[in-house]
């Protein structure tokens, strides 16, 4: 006879679908293999300035520790590809700006954390007497590693969890419980095979090697967590890539499998999948600040945007509409801005 407890992953299943996730699985609270390597990455200093990836002691990597008394976590999946959407024609047009593709709608943080909340009430209606924890994104969780141990896919050669039919270009979430839930199994094959695309397409060269990411190489990093100048080096490289980099995941082969999501919230706002860097270097902060409300945006704020966008129009073409624009903040009020404008400058042979 079937338990209440033996059948609850089918349900769990049914209901978080409804809420528009796409997978789930259910593992528990150990990471395996990947807290070793976490601190192995954190003793080789790549994580730059996200020193918060070494806070909190053992918390990341094991989850008992967040949230006393897990017995399991449900770790659950949700597209993101915006629909229809050309990033390769926006990252070949060099006056255009490329933003990352998880970040052209709403700040997913919310969404998922809402819908994740209404799935643990769903799942504490039908088995009282436990305790649950969303997370998304929001806590030191090693997500990536969980969803895998959870049987979700594998994590490849870019550090991405790689689904099989489905690709890479989705948010992870977690619901920690103290449900002893059934276990899905893992994904123990990695399914890459001799491929090295995402290595050897990367724009600064910033894998070590497969599976090893330096992030003070990554332009993600630079883009959004880096407070500060960008190294000269590495702006040449960066190309129009003004807000994140999406390189490794669109070069993947499994991405040709990724199915645009259907949620109105992760859909292009202000044209943002298809803007000048110009354009939007024009910004006053007030419109910035309007135009990126409810969007992960936000998190690199109004100087590190300039900053950024500065490194683009100094990567494109020596435009009437580029130099212009530059000029135009060559005398900014900020001292970041303004070096990064005059490096742009005379990139253009344009000094002002």
């Amino acid at each position: 006879m079937t338990t209440a407890l033996e059948a609850l992953p089918e349900k769990i299943d049914q209901w978080a679908r409804e809420l528009g996730f796409s997978a789930v699985g259910i593992t528990r609270p150990d990471t395996g293999v990947h807290a070793q390597r976490l601190q192995q990455w954190l003793e080789a200093g790549m994580q730059g300035q996200m020193t918060w990836m070494g806070d909190h002691g053992d918390k990341r990597y094991n989850p008992t520790s967040l949230v006393p008394g897990t017995e399991r976590v449900i770790s659950l999946r949700m597209d993101y590809l915006p629909a229809p959407d050309s990033p390769a024609e926006v990252l070949q047009d060099r006056e255009k700006a490329y933003i990352s593709r998880y970040t052209l709608g709403r700040d997913y943080h919310k969404l998922i954390r809402k819908r994740l909340s209404q799935l643990a009430k769903r799942i504490d209606e039908e088995l009282e007497g436990h305790h649950y924890r969303a997370f998304t994104d929001s806590a030191p969780v090693m997500e990536r590693a969980l969803a895998q141990r959870a049987g979700l896919g594998w994590i490849g050669k870019n550090t991405m969890l790689l689904a099989p039919t489905v690709g890479s270009f989705f948010f992870l979430g977690e619901i920690f419980t103290s449900a002893p839930l059934p276990e899905t199994a893992p994904f123990e094959k990695e399914h890459c095979g001799s491929c090295s695309a995402c290595l050897d397409r990367c724009p600064t060269d910033a894998f070590v090697g497969p599976h090893v990411l330096d992030a003070r190489k990554c332009i993600s990093y630079l883009t959004i967590e880096l407070k500060g100048s960008i190294p000269e080096e590495l702006r040449p490289l960066m190309g129009n890539r003004v807000f994140g980099c999406d390189d490794c995941q669109l070069v993947c082969p499994w991405n040709k499998f990724s199915k645009p999501s259907a949620e109105d919230d992760f859909q292009p706002r202000h044209s943002l999948d298809n803007t000048t860097l110009a354009e939007l270097f024009l910004w006053s902060e007030e419109e910035f600040l309007k135009r990126t409300e409810g969007s992960a945006i936000r998190r690199t704020g109004y100087e590190g945007w300039l900053r950024n966008l500065a490194v683009g129009l100094g990567n494109a073409p020596s435009t009437i509409p580029v130099i212009e624009a530059l000029k135009a903040r060559a005398d900014h009020p900020s001292e970041l801005v303004r070096e990064h404008v005059h490096w742009a400058l005379n990139q253009h042979n344009a000094v002002h």
